[in-house]
């Protein structure tokens, strides 16, 4: 039997490194780690450097080089992930079977969730490209073409992946002018192609500009070469919320298509005989005949009640 060990932080420091990595109701931002195996050519060098600034600041590029193979033996990879932390990977490496590879995959607690491996068939750096280039840490707009994205399971998951991998922080408020980066995703035959682009916006005589885009690289050309995904019940266990966060279903609300809201409210039967209404004679339910000629008898018995008394006088 082994004997798991806990190790208790000792100074008030390491308490909140530990708290920090415990998990929490609005987690941080994913981070990704960059790691280069034990042979990679130059073009998967300057690959990894590409993407490491593209998801730059959370981003962290290892700078001794592992010999790993995921798709055989993950515990490395696992271990890599758990010790600096970071939920996200991109491993490069080159072989003569598999010649400039890379493998993106991401984490879920502290085990691999999905991994995807790509071949490196043409690469465009940034340097190459003359544009103006975006602000660093940008959020980008991320668009998918291609049929496969919506139909095939594993490239429903590789779009997932890469939402995860460049979503960036959560953002509460949006202005027109911070959108200036768009990653375009395109899935046609087996390949995948990358391209980036800046936005730029010009006068249009109305509220809404005409927006070009311009082109600022890095650009890929992957082949599809192999996957590994994790099992459903792991994956739906991955996307559930915490209850905190989850707004609470209001019920018998609905709205139109135009945007009416309407709402259903539920009411007691009521008794209309204690309505409260005013107080008037000719209201009563059970004023009838009879009580109409009891009161003219008392109103004339009254005044001869009152003649006689005068008459005595």
């Amino acid at each position: 039997m082994v004997v798991s060990r806990v190790n208790k932080p000792k100074t008030k420091r390491g308490k909140r490194f530990l708290e920090n990595r415990d998990p929490k109701v609005v987690e941080n931002v994913k981070k990704a780690m960059f790691i280069k195996g034990g042979r990679t050519s130059e073009k998967v060098t300057k690959a990894l450097k590409q993407f490491y600034m593209l998801k730059s600041p959370f981003s962290l590029m290892l700078s001794k080089k592992n010999i790993l193979r995921p798709f055989d033996d993950v515990n490395p990879l696992e271990y890599l992930a758990q010790k600096n932390d970071h939920s996200l990977f991109m491993f490069g490496f080159d072989s003569k079977k598999r010649p400039d590879s890379l493998i993106i995959g991401r984490m879920f607690d502290n085990q691999v969730l999905d991994m995807f491996e790509f071949g490196v068939e043409k690469f465009v750096p940034m340097e190459e490209f003359k544009n103006e280039k975006v602000t660093l840490g940008t959020k980008p707009m991320l668009v998918f073409n291609g049929e496969a994205f919506s139909v095939d399971p594993e490239y429903m998951r590789l779009k997932c992946l890469f939402t995860d991998y460049f979503r960036g922080e959560t953002a509460e408020n949006i202005r027109l002018q911070g959108l200036e980066h768009v990653l375009h995703f395109t899935a046609l035959d087996g390949k995948i192609y990358f391209r980036s682009y800046k936005t730029t916006f010009l006068k249009s005589g109305t509220k809404v500009p005409n927006v070009e885009l311009s082109e600022i690289g890095p650009a890929f050309d992957f082949v599809f070469r192999r996957s590994k995904l994790g099992s459903d019940d792991i994956f739906k266990k991955s996307k559930k919320q915490p209850k905190e966060i989850m707004a609470n279903k209001k019920k018998n609300i609905s709205r139109d298509g135009l945007g009416t809201t309407y709402g259903r409210i539920h009411m007691q039967k009521q008794d209309l005989d204690k309505l409260q209404t005013r107080k008037l004679k000719a209201f009563k339910r059970k004023f009838d005949k009879s009580e109409e000629e009891n009161g003219k008898d008392e109103i004339k018995n009254k005044k001869a009640k009152k003649n006689t008394e005068n008459a005595a006088e």
